[in-house]
C-alpha cells in the first residue's frame, strides 16, 4: 500500500518542481553554473609532474570560476535581480577567456555565456501572461 502512495505523491512532487522551475530562470543559471564547474577542473589540470600558477593567475583560475557557479545560483533563487546577475555572467565569462586556461578550453566560456543570455532574456511569469493576452 506505500508504494501507490508514493507513486500518487510523486506527479505533485514532479508538478511542484515544475511550476517553481517555470518561475525562475532555472535553465541559464543551470548552465551558467555548469560553465563555471568545467572552468575550474579545467584550471587545475597538471602536466605530468608540472603544475605551475603564478601569481594574479592561479587566484583568477580559482576565483572566476566560483563566481560563475555563484552567479549561476543567485540568478536562480533570486529572479528578481536577473538582468543584473545575467549581465555579470556574462562579462565574467568574456573575461574568463584571457584569465583561466582560454575559458576552460571555451567549452565553459560557452556554457556560461550562454546561460548568462538566457538569464538576461528570461521574461519571468508575468510576462509570459502578457504574451497570452496579446495574442
Amino acid at each position: 500500500m506505500p508504494m501507490q502512495s508514493r507513486s500518487a505523491a510523486a506527479p505533485g512532487r514532479a508538478a511542484a518542481f515544475r511550476d517553481w522551475r517555470r518561475g525562475r530562470p532555472f535553465v541559464g543559471g543551470l548552465l551558467a553554473a555548469l560553465g563555471g564547474v568545467e572552468m575550474f577542473f579545467s584550471g587545475q589540470l597538471d602536466l605530468g609532474h608540472l603544475h605551475i600558477q603564478l601569481g594574479i593567475e592561479g587566484l583568477q583560475a580559482t576565483v572566476i570560476p566560483i563566481a560563475l557557479v555563484l552567479l549561476g545560483i543567485l540568478s536562480v533563487t533570486m529572479p528578481a535581480h536577473h538582468v543584473f546577475y545575467g549581465i555579470l555572467t556574462v562579462v565574467v565569462a568574456i573575461y574568463s577567456l584571457v584569465g583561466v586556461n582560454m575559458g576552460g578550453f571555451i567549452v565553459g566560456m560557452l556554457l556560461s555565456g550562454v546561460g548568462g543570455v538566457l538569464v538576461v532574456a528570461w521574461m519571468g511569469p508575468s510576462g509570459a501572461k502578457r504574451g497570452k493576452r496579446a495574442e
